[in-house]
């Protein structure tokens, strides 16, 4: 197994990566992204504001979402090693949106609590699913670009988004609720969109390729086959996953402790004195360097470790949550949260590709389902103790994420060079 700080160097045709499957699928997460960003900057203002929640429901609320997801990602990721995964990515999206359905009806926020739950467990039950058809026969030296590129089109939906939304606000007299009902409408046209999805395995019957496999040994060529580790395949533990891998996920693991949901950053900002509008637009423009960035970031991961390029992400982060923290007049977000944008860019995309270059083809369900359940649960937890510790203006919990994130984009790179020249 390869060492989990070193990047495979790109490999096969130049443009390999480019397939049916990451087209289609980038243009199903561009939609519910548009869905979901056009109301999501918007949501902590509705909670606080008119259905009058307290700052801790906010971190309560997104940190329940975010355990919901956790618990399903990890079946999710299981069952896409098992299963056709098409049919578990439109029911994910499918669930995401009732959810936004629901938040359209609230009148109070434990609906909402209900409906972000709903919403966070479509993303549970699409993401694994998803994620191993992105890469499904792409050299894993290039993988960094399928996930930055899925990334920039998911993160283009939530630039998008929010812009649609701000002029909706502003042509429906300030009015909030419209927007609910109205993200409604892309959410379902990326529904649609999945039946051009194409599962390689959904074509060759299970039970043809078990008879396969006991006949004609362990490298007889079906499906789960194609990697040559067929003898391992769909049904192996967690426990059979590689060492290097659980390494990983232990770092990643570790930084999730302290990052918590975007909403509490939108708090913050509006409680710095940001209108409504404002908000609206900071959040456009972070999402604008996000997807800019998350292609070039992917593509650079490609090329130098990973760990490198995720620890420049942690230190955007650590500018982010420093800088909230710190700052005390309104037009200081657009500088600070822009920066911000840099940290999703350098470790979404980068982080999936480096879990999927750990294990083999026939595990990539399992190992995104548990790196992704993991990592959304440490994300619950961080968005429960922030909300608690939110106090008055949130810089305490800001400034606290921000410090250790900014030790932690130092020692990376260090522990990274230390275990590849022990190897």
């Amino acid at each position: 197994m390869a060492d989990p700080i070193s990047t495979p160097r790109p490999t096969g045709p130049r443009h390999a990566w480019l397939t049916r499957n990451v087209k289609v699928l980038c243009g199903v997460s561009f939609l519910q992204d548009a869905a979901s960003e056009l109301l999501y900057p918007i949501l902590p203002i509705f909670l606080t504001v008119v259905l009058g929640a307290p700052p801790a429901a906010v971190g309560a609320i997104e940190g329940a979402a975010e355990g919901a997801a956790s618990i399903t990602k990890v079946a999710a990721g299981r069952l896409a090693d098992r299963f056709d995964r098409r049919p578990l990515i439109g029911a994910g999206y499918g669930l995401a949106a009732v959810g936004k359905l629901l938040i359209a009806l609230a009148t109070g926020w434990p609906l909402v609590l209900l409906a972000r739950v709903t919403d966070r467990l479509g993303k549970g039950m699409r993401g694994a699913p998803r994620d191993a058809l992105l890469v499904e026969g792409v050299p894993k030296g290039q993988r960094g670009r399928v996930f930055g590129l899925h990334r920039a089109a998911d993160t283009a939906g939530a630039v998008v988004g929010p812009l649609v939304g701000l002029v909706l606000y502003e042509a429906l007299d300030h009015r909030l609720r419209p927007l609910f009902w109205i993200a409604v409408i892309p959410a379902v046209a990326s529904v649609a969109l999945v039946a051009a999805v194409r599962d390689p395995r959904s074509h060759k019957p299970a039970a043809n390729s078990r008879f396969r496999r006991s006949a004609d040994g362990p490298h007889s060529g079906s499906p789960e086959n194609a990697d040559g580790t067929a003898g391992k395949a769909v049904r192996a533990p967690w426990r059979s996953l590689p060492r290097p891998y659980w390494r990983v996920l232990a770092i990643l693991l570790a930084f999730n402790l302290v990052n918590f949901p975007d909403a509490l950053l939108l708090l913050r900002a509006h409680d710095l004195g940001l209108s409504t509008a404002g908000v609206v637009g900071v959040y456009a423009v972070y999402n604008l360097v996000y997807a800019a960035l998350s292609y070039p970031a992917g593509a650079l991961s490609d090329r130098l470790p990973r760990s490198l390029v995720f620890a420049a992400g942690l230190l955007f982060f650590a500018i982010g949550y420093l800088g909230l923290g710190l700052i005390h007049s309104p037009w200081s977000v657009f500088v600070v949260l822009p920066l911000y944008g840099g940290f999703a860019a350098c470790t979404d995309g980068v982080g999936k590709a480096w879990i999927s270059t750990l294990v083999p083809d026939h595990q990539q369900g399992t190992a995104q389902g548990l790196f992704q359940g993991a990592t959304g649960a440490a994300v619950l937890l961080a968005g429960v103790w922030a909300g608690l510790a939110w106090g008055a203006d949130g810089h305490v919990p800001l400034l606290l994420s921000g410090g250790i994130a900014l030790v932690l984009a130092g020692v990376l790179p260090v522990v990274a060079r230390a275990r590849t020249a022990a190897r």
